[in-house]
């Protein structure tokens, strides 16, 4: 059997040709334009570190496509990260916007560096000279970071700060999000991925494919990740009377088959800086929380937790992937034959996008809206995605909408959601694309 690939430019690529399938009169030409970035930079540069000593890091931000509005894009910080994982990411953004339909294309930016080995000085003078080599490519209106893996609001009045430095006398808030409340920042931003969440599981949950979940209220929940979108994920589904049976961090898992006290567990995580060894709580591994009987499982850490290796031992009925590519290809299609639904990334997690494009507009209007019209207006985004992506896969359902094999003439059968969330935002970026013109 061939081994599965964990390389994430395959995996796009996979999705995105599986997506093709599904989609009438796609130009062969417009394939090539669509699949490849239009912009890689590379920057390698030198920061005196606190000791005295200098190091060099390699540094990248991807545009993937521009054809709906500026970049739009995370920045992460992380001491694996490779060029072809941003390339990817950036692409994935692409999808994501079209999607939920907000006037952004698709971007990602990287630092190659471990934060743990950082003190709060040297990651501040990264951030800014990282900044100051990108001041000609980012900007309100050409490319708009925000916040990612290792990176917040903190680095993100950092990069703000320094663009404004360099750009005087220009309203430059609309340069980031993610940023603090004080300097421009949204009501809602922080919460908004998990708070996203939330909202796509409620919409698909009520259009009752699963006869046994047809509401969050009962729902045995597992969440890998208890960072930023995890913990917010976890009190959201709490707080509409789930039970968390599983958490985890990069210390390892904790599971209680009677739910966990979320209270508890920040307590402790506070206390103790990780979650393994929580009284009351058995010790999985990774591997096990994947595994553990839940009725949703919720990835909110890194790609390629669900694959070849496990997909078939899930025992979870819906899967909500908070996280980036977290479900490989081969995954899906091992899921998809379980009758497990997935609801995709690039509808699961756009919350944050959504609640970005939200403080972007609130930034060039410099005005600031309260936390209920984020919510409201977020809620409302996120149910008519579901909305949306649930019509198409009833019309393949039902055979209204029809695909067939351009080489043998079969009828395809029915997508899952990820592609028909695919099939979609390529659609639209496709057919933008053709209105515009092609140019000269």
């Amino acid at each position: 059997m061939d081994t599965e690939s964990f390389n994430p430019i395959v995996t796009s690529e996979q999705q995105f040709n599986r997506a093709r399938l599904y989609i009438n009169h796609l130009k062969s030409g417009l394939v090539d334009f669509l699949i490849q970035p239009k912009h890689i930079n590379i920057i390698n540069f030198p920061i005196e570190l606190d000791d005295g000593s200098v190091k060099t890091f390699r540094s990248y931000r991807v545009i993937h496509n521009l054809v709906f509005g500026p970049g739009k894009g995370g920045i992460r910080y992380h001491q694996d990260v490779t060029e072809e994982e941003v390339v990817s990411l950036a692409k994935l953004m692409t999808w994501k916007c079209a999607l939920v339909n907000i006037p952004f294309g698709g971007a990602k930016g990287a630092v190659i560096c471990n934060t743990k080995e950082l003190s709060r000085n040297e990651l501040r003078r990264i951030t800014r000279r990282f900044t100051a080599e990108l001041v000609a490519q980012i900007g309100p209106n050409t490319d708009i970071p925000a916040p990612d893996m290792y990176t917040d609001e903190q680095t993100m009045a950092w990069i703000y700060d320094t663009y404004d430095t360099l750009n005087p006398g220009k309203n430059n808030r609309p340069v980031v999000t993610g940023k603090p409340i004080e300097l421009g920042g949204s009501y809602g931003r922080t919460e908004a991925t998990g708070q996203g969440c939330l909202y796509v599981t409620e919409r698909f949950l009520s259009k009752k494919l699963i006869p046994e979940i047809t509401a969050i209220a009962g729902a045995r929940v597992a969440i890998q990740g208890f960072g930023n979108v995890g913990s917010i994920a976890a009190q959201a589904f709490s707080n509409l009377g789930a039970v968390i049976t599983a958490l985890s961090d990069s210390s390892g898992c904790v599971y209680s088959e009677s739910g966990l006290n979320l209270d508890e567990v920040s307590a402790f995580k506070k206390e103790h800086g990780c979650l393994i060894g929580m009284p009351g709580t058995l010790s999985l591994t990774n591997e096990e929380l994947i595994e553990s009987d839940c009725d949703i499982l919720i990835p909110a850490a890194i790609s390629n937790q669900i694959h070849a290796g496990n997909a078939h031992n899930i025992k979870a009925k819906l899967i909500v992937e908070a996280a980036n590519n977290p479900t490989t290809p081969s995954a899906d299609a091992i899921l998809q034959n379980k009758g497990v639904f997935v609801i995709p990334d690039i509808m699961a997690n756009a919350g944050g996008v959504t609640v970005s494009y939200y403080e972007w507009v609130q930034n060039h209007a410099n005005e600031q809206w309260n936390l209920d019209e984020i919510n409201s207006r977020l809620k409302k985004k996120m149910y008519s995605c579901v909305d949306l992506v649930f019509k198409r896969w009833q019309a393949f359902l039902v055979e209204e909408d029809k695909a067939t094999d351009k080489e043998t003439g079969e009828q395809l059968p029915c997508p899952d959601f990820r592609t028909v969330a695919l099939a979609t935002a390529i659609e639209r970026v496709a057919n933008t694309t053709l209105m515009r013109g092609i140019w000269p």
